[in-house]
């Protein structure tokens, strides 16, 4: 009568999957637990077994061998193996492993990255903005930029104004300075409203002083806002132009908050935007603000991205990936060799000559192909990471890791 034995499984390239061999009439495969005791002593290396379980993983155990109601042999637990705590060693011969294409590869410590991706919005850079609102009131007379989203420079003239306030100070100083010298109060008074100093220069040598004043940009960069209007009249203190240097942009990125621990200020970049999805835009962590939001459960990240050339503009849509590397070296499998029962994860450990043995294993962060092991396995062992399928009924991963499963039931 033909009866299934055994299986061997195995993640394949989506993480998970099965193998179940049937054994036939001088058939290859067998599992290494013995239907009964050896007449040379007992299953566990002469030694009597510490129990059997029921060879299908349901939560039944005997002190002596005997059959299931299909007269499937118990398997035996040996009080100091590795089948205590984990799956039976399933025993598979050479030409049938050859025939199923069962490969594996050696566990090995690895310098681990993830791929941390977010979506995120291009803001101006807060550090590289500046306003110009005047300390002193009076009629804006000729307007030299004139239109949002003109560039200027440093120093450039930005409109000519007529300044009651300032005339008044100017023959002040005038008095002053024929009177008592220097011109007194009056120029502390006037370099307190950022007259010019071109212009304070003419007052000292006793020229006369302009009718009109031109006020100048701070910094280099764009016009992102102009209230400025030509015969207006504004007063002390009133924002006229909005000035943002371009050069560098802020990516602020919204990362999850279970990503957030592999990301680390100085950490690269790589924006993308729709525009041009298909020029990235180097960028760096510099800062990882400190909270994180109620209700979307993401921390804010604030990248720094080079942008000489003004592709980047504010409040366009962008993804971020950041590389984060893992701090040291660790063990590691491909991602294709763990096996996902739900509750627990497990690899096949090669245990040599066609044996196979499932092994619970902690698993950490996953890598592109990879996936970190935190405990279970040790560098130097072997795990099979592929396989040709037979069955994929979820009743023969079951059967296959019969006496592995059956703690869970329990």
């Amino acid at each position: 009568m033909s009866l299934v034995l055994a299986a061997l499984v195995l993640g394949g390239a989506a993480g998970a999957g099965a193998v179940l061999w049937m054994q036939k009439s001088g058939g290859g495969v067998s599992m290494d637990a013995p239907t009964a005791a050896p007449p040379n002593g007992g299953p566990c290396n002469g030694k009597p077994a510490k129990l059997y379980r029921h060879p299908m993983g349901a939560p039944d155990t005997s002190p002596v061998p005997k059959k299931d109601s299909m007269g499937m042999d118990y398997i035996p637990v040996c009080e100091d193996t590795e089948g205590t705590q984990n799956g039976a060693v399933v025993k598979v011969s050479l030409d049938r492993v050859q025939r199923l294409g069962v490969r594996s590869e050696v566990v090995e410590e690895r310098a681990l990255a993830r791929t941390v991706r977010a979506f995120a919005s291009v803001q101006y850079d807060e550090r590289r903005q500046a306003v110009v609102a005047p300390k002193f009131g009076g009629w804006i007379e000729k307007l030299y930029v004139n239109a949002t989203g003109d560039v200027v420079t440093a120093g450039q003239k930005l409109f000519d104004v007529y300044s009651p306030e300032l005339n008044v100070l100017q023959q002040e100083f005038a008095l002053s300075r024929s009177m008592q010298g220097p011109g007194g109060a009056a120029d502390g008074r006037l370099r307190n409203l950022d007259y010019p100093e071109a212009e304070l220069e003419k007052l000292r040598r006793g020229e006369r002083p302009s009718r009109t004043i031109s006020v100048l940009s701070p910094v280099a960069g764009t016009v992102v806002e102009k209230m400025a209007v030509e015969g207006m009249r504004y007063q002390p203190g009133e924002t006229l132009f909005r000035i943002v240097d371009t050069s560098v942009m802020w990516v602020l990125a919204e990362v999850y908050e279970q990503d957030l621990g592999f990301v680390k200020v100085g950490d690269m970049a790589k924006v993308t935007v729709n525009a041009w999805p298909d020029r990235p835009f180097p960028g760096r962590v510099v800062f990882i603000y400190p909270g994180v939001g109620k209700e979307s459960r993401t921390a804010k990240l604030r990248i720094e991205v080079a942008n000489p050339d003004g592709l980047l503009r504010a409040d366009m849509a962008a993804t971020v990936e950041i590389e984060a590397a893992i701090p040291g070296r660790w063990v590691a499998v491909p991602d294709s060799a763990v096996i996902d029962s739900g509750k627990r994860q497990i690899v096949l450990l090669e245990r040599g000559e066609g044996r196979y043995q499932p092994i619970e294993v902690k698993l950490g962060a996953r890598v592109p192909g990879y996936v970190q092991v935190l405990d279970g396995l040790k560098p130097g062992e072997r795990v099979v990471t592929s396989a040709t399928f037979l069955i994929d009924a979820e009743s023969n991963l079951r059967a296959a890791l019969g006496a592995f499963m059956a703690g869970e039931t329990k």
